[in-house]
């Protein structure tokens, strides 16, 4: 026994073209807005999970950091993570909070140039494209800044500037 389609009214009052195309047109649609929404998340940027105390402590970074980094505007990723900042555009400055230890810091990188602002140690490490990566030593949580080539006159400037943020909301 067969079951007889029945197409709705409204649709039968279309011309035939229009009633051919609405399905396809419908799908393209629905297709373009899921592929739209995927891909405004930004895929270079690796979003930290850290857990417990460290989490608090970058949401309350979060909160504090700055909405313009030496003249660039913050422009974070979406979707929006309380540990993940971004400052410029192209070539832009990102800040995690909650990293890993770096692996590095067990090796020969060890002894790389570390400098210290206002209590603050910036392990830093040279990066292939000719930026810099500085991850904090010796606090509660790890937070990393990369800084490519051309985001800043000097590249240690970015992590200076962001290291009152960091004392007051990442305990040492």
């Amino acid at each position: 026994m067969a079951r007889e389609l029945r197409i709705p009214e409204a649709l039968t009052a279309l011309p035939a073209p229009v009633r051919w195309l609405a399905l396809p047109v419908v799908l393209t649609c629905t297709v373009v807005a899921l592929v739209g929404s995927w891909s405004s998340a930004d895929p270079d940027i690796q979003v930290p999970q850290p857990s417990g105390r460290a989490a608090d402590y970058c949401r309350a970074l979060a909160g504090a950091l700055p909405q313009e980094l030496l003249g660039r505007p913050r422009e974070d990723p979406s979707p929006a993570s309380p540990y993940v900042a971004v400052w410029g555009g192209s070539p832009r400055t990102v800040l995690r909070c909650g990293v890993d230890r770096p692996e590095e810091l067990d090796g020969p990188h060890a002894e790389d140039w570390s400098p210290t602002v206002d209590g603050v140690t910036w392990w830093s490490q040279k990066l292939s494209d000719g930026g810099y990566r500085f991850v904090t030593t010796m606090r509660a949580a790890y937070v990393e800044v990369t800084v490519p080539a051309g985001a800043a006159q000097n590249p240690f400037d970015p992590a200076a500037a962001l290291t009152p943020e960091v004392k007051a909301n990442i305990p040492g």
